[in-house]
């Protein structure tokens, strides 16, 4: 304590010292992250309604991820907002600031009822999983276990504002070099430096970042190219790429390949399952070591078509691949047993990485590739006799699928190459002629199940089970013939960048069969939910998501049926398919 003399009244006056303020320890924590109360609000949102369900089940790991992503973003969207309202509404306005007490009092409230809505959402966020899981079939987690989903939520989050915050710095940063040594106005600098900036991330991305990973994954699958799985060895029927005959090598066939054309029934498994005498189906493929560039690998596997006799077969299917190779065991060994190895089936593969790095790194590579693989063949097959032709066939799953669609302009170009049957399942959304088909449907008819022009050429069918395929594919069917098999529940199907603003019309239609219809449609929390089911969308039981395990055989039977053929043929067949599954294992 102190005294003084009050100069104007003469009185003694006792100064009593200032009790320093004390720093809430609400306001210190608070002050160390620096959060803002709108963009926790928006945060908190965004949060909750990533927790609302989607085409397929996440685990409480995989919510945590896209939980935390969308709660970033929300958080963004309302510091945006917050400082947009302040910048260009209240200020220069009249309007009554509220106390210090009120806005401390204010943000507390707000911030706790962020933290208890996230909480209490994920009681029904638990539920609704449980929901989905049940349309697959599958187990859904437990209400206590999903509360997991909060705490990566919250360290993903917390690391994307983080980075957020390290480029806002960094264009706050260069914005101030340039006033200082340009003298431009705070605007100016701003912009520039955001420009700056972006055009540096992008280049970053795209030119470093990107590049830089599919050069990584090359390298990380190429190896496994090189291994053969257990249980596969060379073939020793000429009738296979890779045999002792073949110009194509046993070694340079890679991964898949040499799982293509060293399994499959051969002619006494056939006459087993049909009664009667069978011919040893022709399988040929060539790798990317089995040849340098695209057009010598071309040259290769025509010439595997010349040796093997292939053009007098009674069926020529032709098989554009998925990234790495691979083509669906359960699709060639279904037409194999329908024709009792009367078949000739022919792929290539174009490159090492899964589809999924493929898609994402180089759609126009896997489509160029299955160009070329399609008109080569083609062209080789016109230049027979008519009466001396086999029936062409076309299979397609998944990048496979869009890698095929790529040899035809448009729908009356697969009849005029001659293609009697195609089959296409699991198509991506960017794949040209679906797109092409499903925007001009007729009026009426749902995205999820479209017709077109009556179902003359092109037909869909959700593929969930033999009557729904038989049922979608029952009227009377001349010429050519164009199945698409597609799932409601597959996000390789329906995911694409316009999730972002648009809702799609399959979210407005009703449900498709194993969809569950408590799914809704948000901006940009919608794209990144189906986003991630593509993630594990092949892991789903078969007839669901990207796995449509046995319903290709009832699309063959529904697009190449061979003559007399019947639905007891169909389950014929099917029982022989389950029959190797549990003889095969992985196989099927």
């Amino acid at each position: 304590m102190s005294s003084r003399t009050d100069t104007t009244t003469g009185d003694v006056v006792t100064d009593t010292p200032e009790r320093p303020r004390r720093a809430l320890p609400l306001s210190w924590a608070w002050s160390l992250v620096r959060l803002d109360v709108t963009g926790v609000a928006f945060g908190a949102l965004f949060f909750c309604l990533s927790l609302t369900p989607s085409l397929l089940p996440r685990d409480w790991l995989f919510q945590g991820l896209i939980g935390g992503l969308n709660g970033s973003i929300g958080y963004g969207i309302g510091v945006f907002l917050s400082k947009m309202l302040t910048r260009f509404v209240l200020r220069g306005r009249p309007w009554r600031a509220m106390s210090r007490r009120a806005l401390y009092a204010c943000k507390v409230g707000i911030v706790a009822l962020a933290i208890g809505a996230s909480v209490l959402m994920l009681i029904p966020a638990a539920a609704w999983q449980r929901q989905v899981s049940a349309e697959m079939g599958l187990p859904g987690p437990d209400t206590l276990g999903y509360l997991r989903v909060l705490v990566v939520a919250t360290l993903v989050g917390a690391v994307c504002v983080a980075v957020s915050r390290l480029v806002l710095d960094t264009i706050k940063t260069l914005a101030r070099w340039l006033i200082r040594r340009w003298r431009l106005s705070d605007e100016m600098a701003l912009l520039i430096g955001t420009a700056v900036v972006v055009v540096l991330l992008i280049t970053l991305i795209n030119g470093v970042l990107l590049q830089g990973f599919l050069a990584g994954a090359s390298r990380v699958f190429q190896p496994q190219n090189t291994t053969t799985r257990a249980g596969v060895s060379q073939p020793t029927a000429p009738e296979r790429s890779g045999s002792p005959t073949s110009f194509a090598a046993w070694d340079t066939l890679g991964y898949q390949g040499r799982n293509f054309v060293a399994t499959g029934p051969d002619a006494g498994e056939l006459e087993r399952v049909n009664g009667r005498p069978a011919r040893e189906p022709i399988r040929v493929y060539a790798g990317l070591q089995t040849a340098e560039t695209d057009e010598q690998r071309i040259a290769v596997v025509l010439s595997e078509l010349e040796r093997t006799r292939a053009f007098d077969r009674e069926v020529l299917v032709i098989v554009p691949t998925t990234g790495t190779g691979w083509v669906n065991p359960v699709a060639a060994r279904a037409v194999e047993l329908m024709y009792n190895g009367d078949t000739a089936m022919v792929a290539m593969q174009y490159s090492y990485l899964p589809s999924w790095i493929s898609f994402l790194g180089d759609q126009q590579k896997s489509m160029e590739a299955g160009r070329m693989l399609i008109d080569a063949v083609q062209r080789r097959w016109a230049q027979r006799p008519p009466a001396q032709r086999p029936k062409l066939l076309l299979y397609g799953e998944s990048l496979g699928s869009m890698a095929g669609q790529a040899a035809f302009s448009w729908l009356p170009d697969i009849a005029d190459k001659g293609f009697s049957s195609v089959l296409w399942v699991g198509p991506p959304n960017a794949s040209p002629l679906w797109a092409a088909i499903t925007e001009r449907r007729d009026p009426g008819t749902p995205e999820v199940q479209p017709r077109y022009d009556g179902g003359r050429t092109v037909r869909f069918s959700q593929g969930n089970n033999p009557a729904g395929i038989a049922r979608d594919t029952a009227a009377p069917w001349q010429g050519t013939r164009v199945l698409f098999l597609q799932h409601s529940s597959d996000p390789i199907v329906w995911w694409t960048p316009d999730l972002l603003t648009d809702r799609p019309d399959w979210l407005s239609e009703p449900p498709g069969h194993d969809r569950t219809a408590s799914m809704r449609w948000y901006p940009i929390v919608t794209f990144w939910q189906v986003s991630a089911d593509m993630t594990n969308a092949a892991s789903m039981p078969g007839g669901h998501g990207h796995n449509y395990g046995e319903s290709v055989l009832d699309g063959w039977a529904a697009v190449a049926p061979p003559p007399g053929w019947t639905a007891d043929d169909t389950e014929r067949i099917r029982a022989a398919l389950r029959a190797s599954a549990k003889v095969n294992g992985s196989e099927y």
